[in-house]
């Protein structure tokens, strides 16, 4: 059987999203793994990818083994796809976190296991998972509700706007110039069921207007350390403060994948403040792991 891989959301189509979200919040504990491991290869730091992983591998009766770089030489001491087909022979899925999107692709090319991306310069699929899952929390049905971004259009952005077009949401974004989304961005999201093109400004309160929910991340990411000052003068006046927040719907939240950075790119009286959903969004990395997990195992007939 074709392993199932998902490098980005668009890799799930619409049914496969919400039956992602059905298993997160199912509170049964199906033991998929048991007596199988979990391979987890980071090259970046972790806080919130790592410990939701290897607990949700846990949950499902398994074993996580998390490994760097510097212990598998990707494409140094050996070449990725070997290293592919080495550890298909070991776990029952495989998740990367890595700077460079092409890593993914090259796992997912040779390996006979699932490949989950836990991170990439140009998706972050899990993140989007566990921001739907928060907001179908917050308002039982997603169809037909206003997400907005507000800053780069990074990898998460990226993520959630296509998870936003696969549940039927409608997508704002305001960012500064040479930031926002491409053209083919905007193809790929009407491709991924995006009813109309997003709504693209470069002024936050304007695209906050009537939104349910108000997104941000960081100005640089990792990997972008070097352009810190340029990014810090190109994103002035995009910080998330209690004007942008004002301009949403009062019964708005607003989230962010964390680390904050408060005064920048969000105020903390906005991180902080009541409409926060932060740290449950955080939260449900765990379980949007958990329930892609049992998704893509069950999908696989276990996945052993």
């Amino acid at each position: 059987m074709t392993p199932r891989h998902v490098l980005d959301i668009d890799d799930l189509n619409a049914a496969d999203v919400a039956a992602v979200l059905s298993l997160a919040a199912a509170p049964d504990r199906p033991q998929l793994l048991a007596g199988r491991s979990v391979g987890l290869y980071f090259e970046k730091p972790s806080l919130r990818t790592r410990h939701s992983c290897e607990v949700a591998v846990v949950q499902l009766g398994g074993h996580p083994l998390m490994f760097r770089t510097e212990e598998v030489g990707s494409d140094d001491r050996e070449p990725i796809a070997d290293i592919a087909q080495v550890l298909s022979g070991y776990h029952a899925l495989l998740g990367a976190r890595v700077y460079d999107h092409s890593v993914l692709e090259s796992l997912a090319g040779s390996s006979s296991i699932p490949v989950v991306n836990l991170l990439s310069d140009l998706a972050h699929p899990c993140q989007a998972l566990a921001d739907l899952l928060t907001m179908q929390q917050e308002w039982g049905s997603l169809e037909g509700r206003t997400v907005t971004w507000v800053g780069d259009y990074n990898n998460v952005a990226r993520s959630l706007s296509l998870g936003a077009a696969r549940t039927g949401m409608v997508v704002r974004i305001a960012s500064p110039p040479g930031y926002g989304p491409t053209d083919v961005d905007i193809e790929r999201l009407l491709s991924a069921g995006l009813a109309e093109p997003p709504f693209v400004t470069a002024r936050p309160a304007e695209a906050a207007k009537g939104a349910d929910a108000v997104h941000t991340d960081v100005w640089a990411s990792m990997g972008h350390e070097s352009e810190a000052d340029a990014r810090r003068r190109a994103f002035e006046g995009f910080s998330v403060d209690d004007e942008v927040l004002a301009a949403a719907n009062e019964t708005a939240v607003f989230m962010h994948c964390l680390p904050a950075h408060r005064g920048e790119e969000v105020q903390a009286s906005v991180v902080d403040g009541a409409q926060s959903r932060v740290f449950p969004q955080a939260h449900n990395r765990l379980h949007a792991f958990r329930g892609l997990l049992r998704f893509l195992l069950e999908d696989s007939g276990g996945g052993l």
